[in-house]
């Protein structure tokens, strides 16, 4: 008996135990390491005030005083407090925060809290103010209302991360990302307690940051697209602002095509270049057995390690492409003279070279998996992505790694796929002392198929259920639990100006030139992007390609799709009557009584074109469906016939239209298989 399913289908038809039992249900993520519920609520009204002591940074009072605007503008109370400064000392004030040492925005820092609510007062303590940060984080999402006003309920919490390296990364080099784009990713960033946002700043198809030793790296690699030194600066201080560090990423020695644009002799083949406007793995790379190279690489970080103030360099180094070098003759007869075996032994050459160079201006050098390598010291990070073997290798190796494989969120897998993937899995070989190397893990938003207006539905709320898995203790992974959670925490990562709710009916009005977006909704609501990397494969793609399409509204985690397989799951494993038949065959008949509006609108709007087979599904699936269930609730047996036909018929309603998935094909079989043979 699947007792999660229960207690989500307990959930949608509002009869849960816990509402006769008075429990009180936290919308917490990530969930905290210990939580002791006690009995109480503190309201909340116009003269709550907040007082900070100890020795926090700064940060610590700009905090306080950004949680106050938040949750009066959740809220609508007048507080009277305005700006939390230093020496403001309120000891009457309601809430009480005391922070031992200013916190570093650095590795390994001390990030654990304690928050203590009672109906009088909230305490919360913690030894550095990055600390506080993730306090008031906790505190603004156990906000709840009633009747008789907001409250907190009276809670002792102790916390602290499983991991010290909590990532995303955004590529903007594949298509550009603003600074306001950015911005608003570190507020849902800082809302979920993550703590390192990686920007991929070099690619084929950009480079993305203004080099004023060598101004052809963006004048000519950009299409004027870039930030300048201070939009870097800004988006640094903002970061830290919010306990985030940020660690650039420099492409070397592939996915360098912008580099050679302006800089052609870098490049292991003559020129000249351009920038990249397609995807994929190019072959241009750069010459590593040039000393002009390591001269150039040395103006270069000279500059952005100065600009930078990270630990941490990331010179990727993945998919370098080995053509080139084999064609240069000048190449090969180097690695000759050097007794260089292989071409991987040649990259690693290079790595070394550029760690002597990160070294020397103080920074430890930081890549993708294929950079491992034994001649490599042992201060580097390695970010494993093809797998968990070169992260494993590591922690037996005493070097330093994090996970990204079964975090590439572009290739649009749900949010459990991703939940369920652990950086440090039990069931790993590994000592407690090797696991120490385990770091965390990033997710990653590789930016081929989003836009500025595409990229936070993307990310959210998919990356807050990673956050969970980076922060909380490995013994948190119910995968029901979780969704519920994620519903109330997509809402308030709205509230930071996050575009992965309200972007969606905007971009249906005007893919319709119409406000009547309703019937639309129904087919987009069961619709997910193709999975993987099948939508390159479906259409050719470039840089200037719309990404205004159904494939770019639908969401990666189709929720009335999920609910509705669950739905179809507990009924036939559990037989919930009447509440879950019923959900399930009022879903079907909206879908069935929406099909002559959705094809009448279809008919009139030629970008719907693609996806005219899913409305055409969608009905066949909810007539079959509603057949299906009306022979299980009535025990009315059927021929093998009937159900081989069905379930033929529903094998062509897999197949993918608009680089799009109707995603119930799968529950209306089950429903078919469930009605009983004669």
């Amino acid at each position: 008996m699947n007792w999660g399913i229960i207690l989500f289908i307990c959930f949608s038809v509002g009869v849960c135990a816990y509402a006769s039992q008075d429990v009180q249900v936290f919308d917490l993520m990530p969930y905290p390491a210990d939580i002791e519920v006690q009995r109480g609520k503190f309201l909340l009204d116009d003269s709550f005030r907040i007082s900070v002591t100890g020795n926090p940074h700064e940060r610590g009072y700009r905090a306080a005083t950004r949680m106050l605007r938040q949750l009066s503008a959740r809220t609508g109370l007048f507080f009277t407090q305005d700006f939390i400064r230093p020496g403001q000392l309120e000891h009457a004030a309601a809430m009480q925060v005391h922070v031992v040492l200013p916190g570093k925005v650095a590795l390994h820092q001390d990030e654990s809290y304690t928050l203590t609510i009672r109906p009088k007062s909230v305490t919360l303590t913690a030894d550095t103010d990055i600390g506080a940060l993730r306090g008031f984080e906790t505190l603004l999402q156990l906000l709840k209302v009633n009747s008789s006003g907001y409250y907190f309920p009276c809670v002792t919490i102790q916390d602290k991360p499983r991991f010290p390296w909590r990532g995303l990364l955004i590529d903007v080099c594949r298509h550009f990302m603003p600074s306001e784009v950015i911005k608003r990713n570190l507020d849902g960033m800082a809302a979920v307690k993550m703590n390192v946002l990686h920007l991929h700043l070099s690619e084929d198809q950009g480079f993305r940051i203004e080099c004023k030793t060598y101004p052809k790296l963006h004048e000519m690699g950009s299409d004027g697209l870039y930030y300048t030194h201070a939009q870097i600066k800004e988006i640094i201080a903002y970061a830290d602002d919010r306990g985030i560090r940020v660690v650039p990423e420099f492409d070397i020695p592939g996915h360098t095509t912008s580099w050679f644009a302006g800089y052609p002799d870098l490049a292991s083949a003559p020129g000249p270049y351009e920038i990249s406007r397609g995807w994929g793995i190019h072959e241009a790379v750069m010459d590593p057995t040039r000393e002009q190279t390591y001269a150039f690489l040395d103006g270069f970080f000279n500059e952005m390690c100065a600009l930078f103030p990270d630990e941490y360099m990331h010179i990727g180094g993945d998919e370098a492409n080995y053509i080139h070098w084999k064609k240069n003759r000048t190449i090969r007869r180097f690695m000759e003279a050097n007794d260089i075996r292989d071409f991987h032994e040649l990259q690693a050459y290079f790595n070394r070279r550029v760690n002597q160079i990160l070294s020397y201006y103080g920074k430890k050098m930081m890549g993708w998996d294929e950079i491992l390598h034994p001649e490599l010291p042992k201060s580097i990070l390695i970010q494993s992505w093809r797998g968990k073997e070169a992260m494993i290798q590591c922690a037996k190796d005493s070097v330093y790694t994090i996970l990204s494989n079964g975090y590439y969120i572009d290739l649009i897998h749900p949010a459990d796929i991703h939940y369920l993937n652990d950086p440090s899995p039990a069931d790993v070989k590994l000592t407690e002392e090797q696991r120490k190397f385990i770091l965390g893990g990033e997710t990653t938003m590789w930016a081929e198929f989003v836009t500025p207006e595409t990229i936070d539905s993307r990310i959210w709320p998919r990356t807050a259920a990673i956050a969970e898995r980076f922060w909380s203790p490995e013994s948190v992974k119910d995968v029901h639990d979780m969704y519920s959670r994620l519903e109330a925490i997509t809402l308030q990562l709205e509230e930071l100006g996050l575009t992965h709710e309200k972007n969606r009916g905007m971009m249906l009005r005007r893919l319709i030139c119409s406000r009547e977006i309703h019937p639309l909704e129904v087919l987009v609501d069961v619709l997910e992007p193709v999975k993987g990397y099948q939508r390159g494969a479906l259409r050719e793609y470039t840089s200037y390609s719309p990404m205004t399409r159904m494939v770019d509204i639908a969401r990666p985690d189709a929720s009335v799709a999920r609910k509705f397989r669950w739905n179809v799951k507990a009924f036939l494993e559990v037989n919930l009557e009447p509440g879950t038949a019923q959900m399930i065959e009022e879903q079907m008949s909206v879908w069935k009584e929406n099909h002559s509006e959705l094809t009448a609108l279809i008919r009139q709007i030629p970008a719907l074109d693609e996806i005219k087979p899913h409305a055409e599904h969608l009905f066949i699936c909810a007539q079959i469906g509603l057949e299906a269930l009306n022979k299980i609730r009535k025990g009315d047996p059927v021929k093998k016939k009937w159900k081989k036909n069905h379930l033929k018929t529903l094998k062509k309603m897999h197949d993918p239209h608009g680089q799009t998935e109707l995603m119930i094909v799968s529950a209306i079989k089950q429903l078919v298989d469930g009605v009983p043979e004669r």
